[in-house]
């Protein structure tokens, strides 16, 4: 789920001599994409997909298990603070991927594995009570976007940040039944990744905040689509079997830095 940078690097990895179901809310993204794929001698379907739309989901694991055994699922589809609606946030990358997560653990194969696509953004958020945590782990999806906690919520980078908190909280709660299926599900949680986004972000008014941040950093540089392709292909392969239920912060020392050190500034702002 998906058409963008990161998820094609992640389908390029994992997906040889393997039918692919390509969804994305744009079918003109997925259509670019299914067509770089196929030129590259990958096998594809297309389908329109909204993730904040239980049907469509449930439509998408229909096409999905129509072509076989359902053996990797890939998630890297979502909204950003600056794109979308506190109420639209919650609803694509909090309970869609939550739906999307327990829609196809219903269906993986034996030895598939998952990975959904959180952001470095959810470990910026403190830490919240058990009760909040335990909530969004396992409050079935239907039920999330009534959680008294989130309906308070009414600024959208704090939405952002309780989706992808709930994302890995999600993860960790689904990779019990996951693995009675012979499965594995993790999240990975990118930092600033160069995508089209990223770019327009380091060309745009609020460019020199960007570069402020990766400075800063221990790695000082961005990351790469293909970097995240690699840690994916790691633990969705024979190599990752005894990782399940895991975040994988992939930032440069971002986060790290964020809370201890030379960023520490970004916490007035957050």
């Amino acid at each position: 789920m998906g058409a963008g940078s990161i998820g094609l690097a992640i389908i390029r990895r994992v997906a040889a001599g393997k039918h692919i179901v390509l969804a994305d809310y744009s079918m003109e993204n997925a259509l670019a994409s299914a067509k770089t794929l196929e030129n590259a001698g990958f096998e594809c379907t297309i389908t329109q997909c909204d993730l904040g739309t239980k049907e469509d989901t449930l439509r998408l694991v229909e096409i999905a298990t129509s072509k076989g055994k359902v053996k990797h699922v890939v998630n890297a589809a979502g909204v950003s603070p600056s794109q979308a609606s506190v109420e639209r946030i919650l609803e694509v990358d909090l309970y869609g991927t939550s739906v999307l997560i327990e829609e196809f653990g219903k269906v993986i194969g034996e030895g598939g594995s998952g990975v959904i696509i959180s952001s470095q953004s959810g470990h910026r958020l403190p830490a919240l009570p058990q009760e909040q945590n335990d909530a969004l782990a396992m409050t079935p999806a239907d039920e999330l976007l009534s959680l008294p906690f989130l309906r308070e919520i009414n600024d959208t980078l704090k939405a952002y940040q309780y989706s992808k908190r709930c994302n890995v909280l999600r993860v960790m709660y689904e990779a019990t039944r996951w693995g009675r299926r012979g499965a594995t599900i993790n999240s990975i949680s990118p930092g600033i990744i160069i995508t089209p986004l990223a770019n327009d972000e380091l060309h745009g008014p609020r460019k020199e905040g960007y570069l402020r941040m990766i400075k800063g950093m221990p790695a000082h540089r961005a990351g790469t689509p293909d970097e995240v392709g690699d840690l994916a292909e790691f633990l969705m392969s024979s190599r990752g079997r005894f990782i399940s239920g895991a975040d994988l912060l992939i930032d440069g020392g971002c986060t790290a830095s964020y809370w201890y050190g030379d960023l520490q500034y970004l916490k007035a702002t957050h």
